[in-house]
């Protein structure tokens, strides 16, 4: 197949679908662009702070793209290209933008709250406490995972004697030395957009010029050569320290300006797919179907059956529960205008789309590589596959090294980017979790007010993240998968409840949410079978196969509880709206 037709093909059905089943969603729910936003009506200039749609739209989209639509698609293509380019398009446009936008939507209406707070309203405290245990508990697998995965990509190498081996770790040092100037420039950035009122095209392009200096400099200055547990603890004071400090001086601007690195990533694949179709280059050697299960291995690990692996192993890509936690938590916060909902939520969703397809791309022009397991690492294929295709351009053929640590750089940045929008988000939902009914932070008494301080929220989250990450987050891991896609399944079933209270269209909300449901049941079905034969064996890692096995019997059960809450509650509101 070639590369040209796939790409192409893809970007044109995302764009029909925005513009028409977006538009349809937006009018079905009734988006208001006269209607104030808790950005406005609750202005605090921490949390709720209006935001320019340039401005949110990178926030949103770095933090919900991360690595995740480059990993999945690379890692399900042992199915075939075909059943990955499909589950692309028809999970994203149908599932996964659908989800986000709706929570995003739901969000607003409900001053900027959680989808916790959403089904509170909906299916009672109860499920919304039980709803933010399950959120909470991933978000800290979140950052307990991104902290040790940025932790390992800015350490450094020692040798026997415990001295630093300076080769092996330039490149680490490198990175790290970047990332700490991109977040000085973010501050200076915001101050300037938001305290002096710069215009916001000439700071961006001086924001942009910015970068490329931070790049030249961190690549050939790089002093720091510091342990993993040093850039552990470095990394939880930073997003301790992130998480509660005003979104205008790092956050927004932060993203804003990383956005762009994830632009230009997409600008260069493209660039890179198409110049090499025009040089016939574009082939890809990818089967359309390989089989229902995953027979080639290349990391030496079988996905096994396509059903359910191939809708857990690509959830960015189409849809993820992370991405309700994003647009209820930071985005809905900082919503300027109602009219910004679907580009930002419906259209960042397919943006991310169009980046999986690129991906699939990448796989499939060094399938020979990855299918023989000589290239496993998904940001190394994708780099790897996009700086090749590009290096057939005439003009382009000596960069291919220079185009392949770009593509790096690029997606490691995201991990920081999404690392502190875990951590406050998880703040977010500790804070709502003791809190009833019509309370808030500013009237929370006794006990309450103790726990639902940021500063107390967030000790307690990066506490036990940070502690999770230096301990053992890989040995639970592996139940990620299964635990974000039944989230974005809860995301839908909540918004519906929502949406049939106020009298609104939600059935394109029922077959995402029932088909997602039983995706994710059977993958902790497999997981818990799979553990129990292990505990039976006596593999080794015992005690983790415990561990994994009552964690999933615990997502069952609470999945349970609150999907069987959900249909009570939509089929009362059925009955009423007859009646």
């Amino acid at each position: 197949m070639n590369a040209v037709v796939i790409l192409l093909v893809g970007i044109l059905i995302l764009v029909i679908a925005y513009v028409t089943y977006g538009k349809w969603l937006a009018g079905q729910w009734g988006v208001d662009p006269s209607r104030k936003t808790p950005a406005h009506e609750l202005e605090d200039g921490m949390d709720y702070c209006p935001a320019k749609a340039p401005v949110l739209m990178g926030h949103h989209f770095s933090s919900i793209a991360g690595a995740g639509p480059i990993n999945g698609p690379i890692q399900a293509a042992v199915f075939g290209w075909v059943p990955v380019l499909l589950w692309i398009l028809i999970g994203g446009i149908f599932f996964g933008a659908v989800h986000d936008f709706g929570a995003l939507f739901a969000s607003i209406r409900h001053k900027g709250q959680s989808i916790g707070e959403v089904i509170a309203d909906t299916m009672g405290t109860k499920s919304k406490k039980i709803f933010i245990i399950f959120s909470y508990l991933t978000l800290l697998l979140v950052v307990a995972a991104f902290a040790s995965i940025v932790a390992n990509t800015f350490m450094a190498t020692f040798t026997e004697t415990g001295a630093v081996d300076y080769a092996a770790s330039s490149a680490n040092a490198s990175t790290a030395m970047i990332s700490i100037l991109f977040i000085v420039i973010s501050i200076v950035f915001g101050f300037l957009v938001y305290r002096k009122n710069a215009s916001l095209g000439v700071s961006t392009i001086v924001g942009v010029i910015a970068i490329i200096a931070c790049m030249v400099i961190g690549l050939n200055w790089h002093p720091l050569y510091l342990s993993n547990k040093t850039w552990m603890i470095i990394v939880g004071i930073y997003i301790l320290i992130a998480s509660v400090t005003p979104v205008w001086i790092l956050l927004q601007p932060r993203d804003y300006l990383s956005s762009f690195l994830l632009y230009f990533m997409m600008a260069v694949a493209i660039v890179g797919v198409i110049g090499a179709g025009l040089t016939g280059n574009a082939g890809l050697d990818i089967p359309a179907f390989t089989g229902f299960k995953d027979t080639l291995m290349p990391t030496g690990t079988s996905l096994g059956y396509m059903f359910p692996a191939l809708f857990i192993t690509i959830a960015c890509g189409a849809i993820s529960g992370f991405h309700s936690l994003v647009g209820s938590g930071t985005t809905a916060k900082q919503l300027n205008s109602e009219k910004d909902a679907r580009p930002i939520a419906y259209g960042g969703m397919l943006i991310e789309c169009a980046l999986a397809i690129i991906s699939l791309c990448a796989v499939g022009y060094v399938w020979k590589n990855y299918s023989a397991g000589e290239l496993v690492v998904p940001t190394n294929v994708f780099a790897t596959g996009i700086s090749k295709m590009t290096s057939t351009i005439p003009f382009l053929k000596g960069a291919e090294s220079v185009i392949f640590s770009m593509l790096v750089l690029a997606v490691s940045a995201f991990c920081l980017t999404s690392l502190d929008t875990a951590t406050r988000l998880a703040r977010y939902m500790f804070q709502e979790f003791w809190l009833e009914p019509g309370e808030d932070v500013k009237t929370a008494t006794g006990y309450k007010k103790v726990l639902t301080n940021p500063y107390v929220a967030t000790i307690i989250t990066v506490v036990l993240g940070i502690a999770l990450g230096m301990t053992g987050y890989a040995n639970v891991w592996p139940l990620f998968g299964a635990a974000n896609q039944l989230l974005a399944a809860l995301g839908l079933l909540a918004v519906a409840t929502w949406l049939g209270k106020v009298g609104k269209n939600n059935k394109m909300f029922l077959l995402p949410m029932a088909f997602m449901l039983i995706v994710t049941l059977t993958s902790l079905c497999l997981t818990i079978k799979t553990n129990f034969a292990g505990i039976m064996a006596g593999a080794d890692g015992i005690v983790w196969c415990y561990i994994r096995l009552i964690i999933s019997v615990l997502l069952i059960v609470l999945a349970a509880v609150l999907a069987v809450d959900g249909v009570k509650t939509l089929t009362g509101q059925n009955k009423k709206a007859k009646a």
